[in-house]
């Protein structure tokens, strides 16, 4: 898609946008620059909610962002994804962005808990460390079962690690045996589960939480293995 094409598109888009969900941005905006990622390869920033400076005294409702979306980024990540869907990835950051705004007009942090939840979740992916209870600060599917992007995380807490534990997902049952040798937290990757998520389904084990881990982000390497219906590699 040319530049002018994706501004035109993104114009519409922000007149789609019901008034009280525009109250406080000045303007939706495309650049035509791309963002990398400072250290992970393939991932671009597409879009950033941008505050602006307010009067004194002006309360949440004079509270005002500038939204803009980075061209150069959608332009990057289609040439690197196969069937990129330009409108629906600029409708998503687009909402995102929106989301931000009114979040902070209403000093709501769970969009930002997100998007460190999804930063951390870079970190495990690639084997660096990361706070174990970070998939906390994502999406909550259910009791105990969180979700970041596409990865979900089964939450149990543990007082020592059990030979085999039992996860039920989608009303199905599975025993999932534990690696002789692991600690706490593991992180266990499932495999050979039916109809699975689009990204991983990963059990999380650990500690009840003390009152130091309430009180403070500690990151750290997790026991992370691989496990599935003949057994577990460790990953």
């Amino acid at each position: 898609m040319r530049l002018p094409d994706f501004e035109s598109m993104v114009r519409r888009m922000a007149d789609e946008v019901p008034a009280e969900f525009m109250q406080g941005i000045a303007e939706v905006v495309v650049s035509p620059r791309a963002v990398p990622h400072p250290t992970r390869q393939e991932i671009f920033t597409l879009g950033e909610c941008i505050p602006l400076p307010a009067g004194a005294g002006g309360g949440n409702e004079a509270v005002q962002s500038r939204v803009v979306l980075y061209y150069g980024s959608f332009a990057a990540l289609a040439r690197l994804t196969e069937g990129f869907d330009w409108r629906q990835e600029a409708w998503e950051t687009l909402t995102h962005e929106l989301r931000h705004h009114l979040e902070w007009r209403a000093h709501n942090p769970d969009l930002e808990e997100l998007d460190w939840a999804v930063e951390q979740n870079f970190a495990r992916q690639d084997g660096e460390p990361f706070d174990p209870v970070f998939y906390l600060g994502g999406e909550p599917l259910g009791d105990g079962v969180w979700g970041v992007e596409d990865d979900v995380f089964i939450d149990r807490v543990v007082g020592s690690l059990p030979a085999v534990v039992e996860v039920t997902w989608r009303n199905r049952s599975y025993p999932v045996p534990v690696p002789a040798g692991a600690t706490l937290p593991a992180f266990l990757t499932l495999d050979g589960i039916s109809v699975p998520p689009e990204g991983d389904l990963v059990l999380v084990l650990r500690r009840r939480p003390g009152i130091l881990t309430l009180l403070r982000r500690g990151k750290m390497f997790a026991e992370i293995v691989r496990v599935g219906s003949t057994g577990y590699l460790t990953s």
